[in-house]
């Protein structure tokens, strides 16, 4: 690529509209006109910079080889004339109105972080604008979001004392892996929007403390650039199955060679959540029609990245899929996204190795209920699920009493996300701050519980009775029997 063609400037601007589309990344031109319809991010993202220099834009969310690796070499024109660069080509696309981060230098130091929450402020004062309203938002009004939080807050620990723990082992296993805390790093994507090196980062983190890492369909850096840089450590891949189920027969493919040890079928995302605080950010893109070529700034919906990702994802997945990839892959199934008693049942009749009780982070629907009531409404009705596969929860989880409370409960490990991504803020040092805290907090709460292992926790060392009465006890509801009238 080299040596190919020089194009000057005057000619890539000619390419500016739906229908015959370039861009320039990394002084390299691409024709991508038939690829926007199907970019993950939407087609509009792209065309954005139609007959411009997407590098800046594109190098936020992707790492260099992803571009080549999604088109074919015929889509490669050239190399940019930078003889024939002026005043006009530098200037920015409209509609870059993303508040930028601030310095370096800005941040309180790692040290001065002393909890997840920390991390969080943070995060809210130092990164972008874009990037804190794209993780931090959730659905509507938040309601689920806060709950998963707030729950962990009702649940009281029954501690003994005069027990021997001198020493005390946060170690466990996921899946058979062993990890020396019962964390795994949910898988989230578009980690390179708070820190360069994104899922790269997470996944030197994973191997130096010791947990998982579950990587993203979504994630800013391709698969192999990611397990690159934890050789020979077990990492586990999450699945959006795609509308084109071809697709998504070669990432099972590519992720089982490539050594995942378990494919995280994500279930929860038939639709997207109207997510208000990202769709109130301006972000740097132009809404276009892909059929007419007509550009407009924000519609009457908003804005915001969320109604960009996701477009690829199959809304029609049902429990026969599970045959369907069990087909192609021998890799243990966890379905994520499970949240309420029967789906768990049928997860289990369906014979996959985990399910992970999860809202999304309450990033889709809204006034779904928090994991934590999850495992309560298991154990009442269908306890058998703890004897037939491993459970998970995410969503909330602040504390390394937090994990104890889940654990006491029947969960195997859980999964941290938004926090993962802004401790991302530090890079590398950060993620592994964060789980060391967890561990700290873990081994305090443990030597006061009195349990020297995690084999000692039981349901017996939480008080749960503040939200029993917010579990249900039978499958259906008590108004089951009614119906609306039939329109006259």
């Amino acid at each position: 690529m080299e040596f190919a063609k020089l194009i000057t400037t005057e000619d890539i601007k000619a390419h500016n509209s739906a229908s015959d589309c370039w861009v320039v990344i990394d002084d390299q031109v691409w024709d991508v006109t038939n690829f926007a319809p199907e970019h993950p991010g939407g087609a509009s993202f792209l065309l954005k910079y139609a007959g411009r220099d997407a590098t800046e834009g594109y190098s936020e969310y992707h790492s260099p080889g992803v571009v080549k690796d999604s088109l074919s070499l015929d889509c490669f024109k050239g190399n940019l004339d930078r003889s024939t660069i002026d005043a006009e080509w530098k200037q920015k696309p409209v509609g870059n109105n993303n508040t930028q981060a601030v310095p370096e230098d800005e941040k309180p130091p790692l040290h001065n972080i002393i909890n997840s929450y920390d991390f969080e402020e943070v995060a809210a004062k130092t990164a972008s604008s874009k990037t804190f309203a794209f993780y931090s938002t959730a659905a509507t009004d938040c309601w689920t979001r806060d709950m998963n939080q707030s729950m962990y807050k009702r649940l009281w620990f029954r501690p003994r004392v005069m027990r021997d723990v001198a020493e005390v082992d946060t170690s466990s296993t996921i899946l058979g892996m062993p990890v020396n805390v019962p964390l795994f790093i949910c898988p989230t994507g578009l980690a390179k929007m708070i820190n360069p090196e994104g899922e790269k980062a997470l996944a030197r983190a994973a191997k130096s403390t010791g947990i998982l890492e579950v990587l993203s369909t979504s994630a800013s850096h391709p698969l192999e650039e990611i397990l690159q840089e934890a050789p020979d450590y077990p990492f586990l891949f999450q699945l959006y199955v795609n509308k084109d189920r071809k697709k998504s027969e070669e990432v099972i493919k590519r992720a089982t060679a490539l050594g995942v040890k378990a494919i995280f079928v994500t279930v929860d995302a038939a639709g997207r959540g109207k997510r208000e605080s990202d769709e109130r950010i301006k972000v740097d893109e132009i809404v276009i029609n892909p059929v007419t070529g007509q550009r407009a700034e924000q519609d009457k919906k908003g804005g915001g990245l969320t109604r960009l990702m996701g477009s690829y994802i199959d809304q029609a997945l049902t429990w026969e899929d599970i045959k369907w990839i069990r087909s192609l892959t021998d890799l243990p199934i966890v379905v994520k996204g499970i949240t309420g008693a029967e789906d768990a049942k049928l997860a289990m009749d369906h014979g996959v190795e985990g399910i992970v009780l999860s809202n999304h982070g309450g990033r889709n629907l809204d006034y779904s209920p928090p994991a934590i009531l999850l495992l309560l409404e298991m154990h009442k009705n269908c306890p058998e699920v703890f004897d037939r596969m491993e459970v998970y929860v995410d969503g909330g989880i602040r504390r390394g009493g937090d994990i104890l409370k889940a654990l006491c409960l029947g969960a195997k490990a859980v999964g941290i996300g938004r926090t993962f991504l802004y401790s991302l803020n530090y890079g590398t040092e950060g993620a592994e701050h964060l789980v060391e805290l967890l561990k700290d907090e873990m081994e305090s709460c443990m030597k006061l519980l009195g349990i020297k292992n995690l084999s000692e926790v039981h349901p017996g060392l939480v008080n749960t009775s503040d939200v029993d009465h917010l579990v249900p006890s039978t499958p259906g509801h008590p108004y089951a029997k009614w119906r609306p009238r039939p329109r006259l």
